[in-house]
């Protein structure tokens, strides 16, 4: 694989200075910074637009889910791995919806932070098995989180569990060319570049492992993602 960026964002200095040894050691990776703060990691994100963004949810300063917005917005072409304490629902929803591609608990101590980020730059969601059971238990059949609903009426569909979940910007881009408008047009409607528009839906396919728009779509309706 050829050589990306990573910018580390976390307050911990234990868990920085962990992280960066892991990196420092891989011939592939490049680690261009370390942030302590929000603030701080905003500003270094717009200076140094790293390939990958390595963040915490709690900062100083607010919360990395900020940061991950923030970043989807400005570079949707970054991918963004969460590594946190929190390993609840709220949380990693919460992330992977302001644009998260991979989540990891620092309770995983042993993990190969370098492999689990190239992952992730191959189109892979790393996630850690225990939020990975936790998510699968909440869509299980019986778990008491589906809605109840009569025996005529429509099925509700599968959950493919190997299907990164599309970001917020992703899913609007995917719901816009769903009722018929070009990518130019939903571009404009998003106030960002048709550059920026391209870098969402090739995301898209790629986490949908289509080819077209057309493809996209279908995946789309049959993962419940769209309602015609």
């Amino acid at each position: 694989m050829s050589l990306f960026s990573v910018l580390i964002v976390e307050d911990q200095l234990r868990f920085r200075e962990a992280f960066a040894h892991a990196l420092e050691r891989a011939p592939d990776i490049r680690l261009v910074g370390m942030a302590a703060d929000l603030q701080q990691g905003r500003r270094m994100f717009d200076q140094l637009r790293p390939d990958v963004l390595l963040v915490d949810l709690d900062l100083p300063g607010g919360s990395g889910i900020e940061l991950i917005r923030h970043a989807a917005h400005v570079a949707p072409e970054c991918e963004v791995m969460v590594i946190s304490v929190f390993g609840d629902e709220q949380h990693v929803l919460s992330s992977i919806e302001a644009g998260a591609t991979g989540y990891l608990l620092k309770d995983s101590l042993a993990l190969d932070l370098p492999e689990k980020l190239r992952s992730l730059r191959a189109g892979g969601s790393p996630i850690s098995p225990v939020i990975a059971r936790r998510l699968l238990t909440r869509l299980a059949p019986g778990s008491g989180h589906h809605a109840h609903r009569s025996h005529d009426s429509a099925p509700m569909p599968l959950v493919d569990e190997q299907v990164p979940a599309l970001s917020e910007q992703e899913s609007r881009v995917l719901h816009l060319a769903a009722k018929g408008f070009t990518f130019d047009e939903i571009a404009q409607f998003m106030h960002v570049s048709p550059h920026t528009i391209m870098t969402y839906v090739k995301r898209t396919y790629r986490k949908l492992q289509v080819r077209s728009k057309v493809e996209a779509i279908y995946e789309a309706r049959r993962l419940g993602w769209l309602r015609d």
